[in-house]
């Protein structure tokens, strides 16, 4: 076993106490990271609040985008040796057996892959804890390797919001001269913006005020839409190919769906509720609504290795770990630009 020390829920809801705890032993094929910095998630939040005692004697432990270094491997690895500079996402394993992680997509495993806190251990059964933490152990499918030029606390959100937004970028096949909207500037869409540029696409913004358009000119967009503007929404009619809409709350898909071209998609990404559409909006240019989460293990490497490649990182507050529900409060006022890393290195 490896001792850790991390960040637990508490009874009160929203909040966090430190504590200590065991890792499980490596095993032949396992990773075990030092984590220097872990991104805070919107997912994170809702957990918090929506299941403050985990289950029962079982602590939450949030944190799902996460960097460090390699700091012992089991005998049977072989893509890492200690000291690599190292990320891992939300997903810890999947089946390796069903049609979907036979085809490359881990992500989409029939039998739901594991999660990197809030699951269970496919061997046995113990719940998987959190980034918030000092070390994580973990397969070495699921451990990816990070480009060593790039500041660490601004890739660590690379390995949720970043892939969330790629992971469209890519399955669309968006390029030059595609003509892409993004519906929200945060910690999403902040990233959907920078990579959809950087693949040569013409990007559009949707933001509900103006005061956002000079942030979006400055990360690359094209063109800044006001959503609340009637007349702003009806010139975006029909102009665009794809749209990734990364709004974390609920809100209608019609205005959005009504800027699609012929053969269009509307992607959903930052709220997965319920949502009603009107039909007539899809027939029209004959119009697609689809959504998708995280990534393939193939598809997040590549992310990292083009990001490396461009320079690409998220805009990040950083805040020692002792300052998490600083974070937490602030995020669920709305109030970053554009997501909170913790730098872990106070944890000892």
């Amino acid at each position: 076993m490896t001792l850790a020390t991390g960040y637990r829920a508490t009874t009160t809801p929203g909040q966090v106490e430190r504590f200590d705890f065991e890792r499980r032993a490596l095993r032949p094929d396992d990773v075990e990271v030092r984590i220097t910095h872990c991104g805070v998630c919107h997912t994170d939040l809702h957990a918090l609040g929506g299941s403050a005692e985990g289950r029962g004697d079982v602590p939450l432990v949030p944190g799902h985008e996460f960097v460090g270094e390699v700091a012992a491997i089991g005998p049977d690895v072989t893509r890492f040796v200690v000291g690599d500079p190292v990320a891992v996402g939300n997903i810890v394993d999947s089946c390796g057996e069903c049609r979907m992680c036979l085809a490359g997509h881990e992500n989409m495993c029939v039998d739901f892959p594991t999660l990197t806190y809030g699951g269970r251990d496919r061997i046995d059964g113990t719940p998987t804890l959190g980034g918030w933490s000092s070390s994580y152990v973990v397969r070495e499918s699921f451990v990816y390797h990070r480009p060593a030029g790039l500041d660490p606390a601004a890739v660590a959100p690379l390995m949720c919001a970043g892939i969330t937004v790629w992971e469209p970028l890519r399955s669309w096949n968006v390029g030059a001269g595609t003509r892409v909207g993004v519906v929200g500037l945060g910690g999403l869409g902040h990233l959907a913006v920078k990579l959809a540029v950087a693949l040569g696409a013409e990007v559009t913004v949707f933001t509900r005020t103006a005061d956002k358009a000079d942030d979006a000119r400055a990360l690359g967009a094209h063109r800044v839409v006001v959503s609340k503007d009637e007349a702003d929404m009806a010139a975006a009619g029909d102009s665009l190919d794809l749209v990734l809409d990364c709004a974390p709350a609920q809100h209608d898909l019609g205005p959005y769906l009504r800027t699609l071209d012929l053969d269009g998609t509307l992607v959903t990404l930052g709220y997965l509720g319920a949502a009603s559409v009107d039909a007539m909006d899809l027939l029209r240019a004959r119009r697609r609504l689809a959504s998708t989460g995280s990534g393939s293990l193939a598809r997040t490497q590549e992310l990292l290795d083009f990001c490396g490649e461009h320079g690409i990182v998220a805009a990040v507050e950083v805040l020692p770990s002792a300052q998490v529900g600083t974070a937490l409060a602030r995020l669920a006022a709305g109030d970053v630009r554009y997501r909170f890393t913790l730098d872990m290195g106070d944890l000892g």
